[in-house]
């Protein structure tokens, strides 16, 4: 049984169900089988390998899909919306529309599950669907971004299943009828198209300019139909596209109940998670040079929405009003960079562990921005213990600890304090063993050596003292695995100063306070 997991990693899924309007503000929920196919073909034409992967291979996996209708287990979601105005040009001036921009709100740790019963693929099948499913950027608009993934297995329970009975005769549960767009199967189509052809005169030698208009969209495979365009399919005057049919789903009568903010993954609890992961999306995104101003930046939206919920700013986020021997339990806002050394991710980690409303103020950054209009929408990705970002190259355990942003010592350098001295006693200090020390000359990012002169080094905060304004980079070996995250040195709260893991891994090893 193919079993497809979506996760919507902006928390949104826009898409107007067939037939309807946008500004009638209805979502298509769950994405509709005909969406999903589209999706899949549009996948292998624009990124697939067509060698390793042929069209006839493509056929079949989809001929396989439309044959049965798919039954889903939708998460908790919520009906959402905006209002915007358009500028839609009449004669010879721009006239402002009002446009209803709606969309289904999900969580991007909710994972909806899309099964085909009774449906068996082969290996080459299989392949071909999970290559695809890797290459998918989005569902539904485009703003819709997701992650989808094969499940080889699961036994998990649906609760979105097609049918004419409303009511669940187990449960006693009442279930909302929806009708979804779904692909007829390949043999109905091939029947239903030349008995359309036939019957509207399609096959007569020449044909008047509508009919041609016709015959255009009445491709002899259901792939094909399935290529079609929207506009080609409405401009031959077609209700419905050719080699669709509706199908009758019943899902849960309170799917989309409001639920409150953050219930669904913030959840109160005596223990604190120490770290928590946001991502970017904007073009184009930060570089890793620019760390400390992007970690200042998420540093002050969080401080700001956290003023929003009242009461006292969370020391954890701010830094301030800790005793000074816990002067680094406090959060750390370390930018992470892709492998063209753009930031993406900033992970934030907090030995004192991270509260209720600390989570929830990080949770409702939406955005952040620099002075000249340079902006960035942020996410909520997840939140848990150091362990649970062990894959992270700025996190999990290593013996050998490698420079990824300028280390900048904290305290003036003197005869008997020189940098490799103010590196063991920050070490020291945070409970860690005496590491070896190398200096390395630059850092290689995006297949380019990069010297600390060509990073950010400065904090956006007047006044403030300064040991050190070059920065270096350097390579820790220690005696034994050390678990990051790890940032030393100045404004080491801010993404300067950071290390990333290079070497043998482990599981067990020393915990850094970053």
């Amino acid at each position: 049984m193919p079993t497809i997991a979506f996760r919507f990693i902006a928390g949104r899924y826009h898409a107007t169900p067939w037939g309807r309007h946008v500004n009638e503000a209805d979502v298509e929920w769950p994405p509709a089988p005909w969406r999903i196919l589209r999706a899949l073909i549009a996948t292998w034409h624009r990124k697939a390998d067509q060698e390793a992967f042929p069209d006839p291979l493509l056929e079949s996996l989809v001929h396989k899909l439309a044959a049965v209708a798919p039954s889903y287990s939708l998460p908790p979601a919520t009906l959402a919306h905006t209002r915007h105005y358009m500028p839609v040009r009449k004669g010879k001036a721009d006239k402002p529309v009002l446009i209803f921009d709606a969309f289904a709100r999900v969580h991007p740790t909710n994972r909806l599950i899309v099964a085909w019963p009774e449906v068996v693929l082969d290996t080459a099948e299989q392949a071909l669907l999970d290559a695809l499913l890797h290459d998918l950027g989005f569902l539904g608009r485009a703003e819709s971004w997701v992650e989808a993934l094969r499940l080889p297995e699961w036994d998990g329970e649906v609760n979105c299943t097609p049918g004419e009975l409303g009511l669940d005769i187990e449960t006693g549960e009442l279930r909302e009828p929806i009708s979804l767009i779904a692909p007829t199967p390949a043999e109905d189509y091939a029947a239903w198209r030349l008995e359309t052809v036939e019957s509207l005169g399609l096959t007569a030698k020449k044909l008047k300019k509508a009919q041609s208009q016709v015959l255009t969209t009445l491709p002899e495979r259901l792939i094909d139909a399935l290529r079609l365009d929207t506009g080609d399919i409405q401009a031959a005057g077609w209700s419905r596209p050719p080699g669709a049919r509706f199908i009758t789903y019943h899902r849960p009568d309170d799917c989309f109940a409001p639920n409150r903010r953050n219930a669904t993954h913030i959840r109160r609890s005596k223990a604190k998670p120490t770290t928590a992961r946001l991502a970017l999306a904007g073009k184009p995104l930060p570089r890793i040079e620019d760390a400390v101003r992007v970690g200042e930046l998420v540093r002050l939206a969080a401080i700001k929405k956290a003023q929003y919920l009242g009461e006292d700013i969370p020391s954890v986020l701010s830094g301030h009003g800790l005793p000074e021997d816990t002067c680094h339990s406090h959060a750390f806002y370390l930018p992470e960079a892709n492998a063209d050394g753009r930031i993406d991710h900033v992970l934030i980690h907090a030995t004192a562990g991270l509260d209720h409303r600390s989570l929830e103020a990080l949770d409702r950054i939406n955005r952040i921005w620099e002075r000249g209009g340079t902006e960035w929408q942020v996410l909520f990705e997840r939140y848990g213990e150091e362990s649970d970002f062990a894959d992270l190259p700025s996190a999990g355990c290593s013996t050998t600890w490698q420079s990824l942003t300028p280390y900048l010592h904290p305290w003036f350098r003197k005869k008997k304090l020189t940098v490799e001295d103010q590196i063991r006693r920050e070490c020291r200090e945070r409970g860690l063993p005496a590491p070896e020390l190398q200096q390395l000359a630059a850092v290689r990012i995006k297949g380019r050596d990069r010297r600390s002169i060509h990073f950010h080094r400065f904090r956006n905060k007047r006044g403030l003292r300064q040991p050190d304004t070059q920065g270096s980079f350097w390579r820790l070996t220690f005696p034994e695995p050390v678990c990051g995250p790890l940032a030393l040195g100045f404004a080491c709260h801010y993404g300067l100063g950071m290390f990333r893991r290079t070497g043998v891994e482990s599981h067990n090893g020393k915990r850094s306070s970053a």
